[in-house]
């Protein structure tokens, strides 16, 4: 019997896997090179017409790009011509739509960091005028007042909004179609109106501006949104779990309660931070109800309180330089709240993957 040496063995041929998706290298060179010619080409067009600015250079941009695809497809037949302009049709209005995001996003965070100082997140305005120099007074008793309103909000729409998704998925009642047309009627609702129903029906009873009338209005803004997040939530619950649960003699509330609500736990609790980013920027309803002020205040019915929306537009109202400056930089505080609500929403929203 012979040995076999297995180095003298041809090797079997390892597979490499493709990626067709994946454009080669020379194609991306020469994507690159044709961005870079027609940047320069929009950047001398510009020099040499009446277009300015980068509104102008984009537009310059997209004629050079659109007379390209228009000239290449010449050659090219039909379908693959109407490809080629709808494709580049559909990503200039997609670019079209991103840019005025961007454009609010960097300047106020250009001309908030000008008035961003330490001091800003713990100080009030009650011994400072808003000319004074930017090391004295801050937005913190806004900043405390916007979230103790929010607070309470959500935890007095949060329950409501869930209970109106269990009765609109769960227990689907005579009144389910009313229900359905009262909330999606009041996600149209101008925050105005929510601020004056609370002015007519608490304040005035009152006879005082307080953070919790303001917390009414924000709930009732907030309600909407709460209650048709957690139903489109609830709706992807298969029924094989209802009806496991029916078949080992759960009754109908125990099965809402001990399997219903906990499979999408991660989704109720990103309804209540979607309700909570829609509202924390209002400043129509706060007009009405809970006013401003210049100091901390810890009692939400002791009486006006401020807000970062109400800090803002006060601010801005006074018109002048470090006023302004203070309010973009409450703009910018309230931006990153915002934000930071949004991607806690989308982290908590795709941890749970039942």
């Amino acid at each position: 019997m012979s040995i076999v040496n297995e180095a003298t063995q041809p090797q079997a041929a390892v597979p490499t896997p493709t990626q067709p998706w994946k454009r080669p290298k020379s194609a991306q060179r020469k994507d690159l090179t044709f961005a870079t010619v027609v940047a320069v080409a929009a950047a001398i067009f510009v020099l040499i017409t009446g277009f300015a600015g980068v509104d102008g250079w984009l537009f310059a941009s997209f004629l050079l790009v659109l007379g390209v695809t228009l000239v290449r497809g010449r050659k090219l037949i039909a379908k693959e011509r109407r490809n080629n302009v709808a494709s580049l049709l559909i990503a200039s209005a997609a670019i079209a739509a991103f840019i005025p995001w961007m454009s609010i996003f960097v300047s106020v965070l250009i001309k908030g960091a000008k008035g961003l100082r330490p001091n800003f997140l713990y100080s009030d305005m009650r011994t400072t005028t808003p000319d004074d120099v930017l090391s004295m007074g801050g937005a913190g008793h806004a900043i405390l007042g916007s979230l103790m309103m929010v607070i309470i909000a959500t935890l007095i729409t949060l329950p409501l909004g869930i209970l109106s998704g269990v009765y609109l998925t769960e227990v689907r009642g005579r009144f389910t179609n009313v229900v359905r047309f009262v909330i999606q009627s009041m996600s149209g609702v101008p925050s105005i109106v929510a601020g004056l129903f609370i002015y007519t029906t608490y304040v005035n009873a009152t006879n005082s501006f307080s953070a919790l009338a303001g917390s009414f209005a924000l709930g009732i803004l907030m309600l909407p949104t709460v209650a048709r997040t957690s139903e489109e939530v609830l709706k992807l619950v298969p029924d094989d779990l209802r009806s496991a649960s029916f078949a080992l003699g759960a009754r109908q509330w125990r099965t809402t309660m001990m399997i219903v609500l906990p499979t999408v736990r991660s989704g109720l609790i990103t309804a209540a931070i979607l309700g909570t980013a829609r509202v924390v920027g209002e400043t129509a309803p706060l007009l009405l109800t809970s006013l401003s002020n210049t100091s901390f205040i810890f009692n939400p019915v002791q009486g006006p309180i401020g807000s970062l929306p109400m800090y803002i537009f006060g601010l801005l109202q006074i018109g002048t330089e470090n006023a302004i400056n203070r309010a973009w930089a409450g703009s910018l505080i309230l931006l990153l709240l915002v934000f930071g609500l949004f991607s806690l929403a989308r982290y908590v929203g795709g941890k749970d993957k039942r």
